[in-house]
């Protein structure tokens, strides 16, 4: 059973998380000025996968992560903060409004993208910390 200390620490980094998810995912949104594509979701997305990809790294190959600390990180902030069942209903509502170029690029770029940037993620840190 995890501890009352992990169990609190995975709840603040999801609260940290999904604020910083609505911030950034407004912001460029906003800022593509785009009505028919979720940048903002794909945004946040790929921002997430490169940061787990970096960080797992870390954590294999260095250590440098408690399970208090993962659980802050990995599962409460990164949880809080990656937007996939937001990117699942984005991409269903392109479907319905009969934007099927819009959801498959969006599926795309999210699948194809974010595998990229967690691989991107862990060259960089090994790179890094060799």
């Amino acid at each position: 059973m995890p501890s009352l200390l992990t169990i609190s620490l995975v709840a603040l980094g999801g609260a940290i998380g999904s604020v910083s998810r609505y911030l950034l995912g407004v912001w460029i949104q906003s800022a593509s000025q785009s009505v028919d594509f979720p940048f903002g979701t794909l945004t946040v997305n790929l921002v997430g996968c490169f940061v787990i990809g970096f960080l797992s790294q870390l954590a294999e190959s260095r250590g440098v992560f408690t399970p208090e600390t993962r659980g802050l990180v990995f599962i409460g902030l990164l949880g809080g903060f990656t937007t996939f069942s937001s990117f699942g209903n984005d991409t269903i509502n392109l479907f319905r409004g009969g934007q099927t170029v819009n959801a498959l690029v969006n599926v795309g770029a999210n699948v194809i993208l974010g595998l990229a940037l967690v691989w991107l993620g862990r060259t960089v840190a090994f790179w890094i910390w060799r």
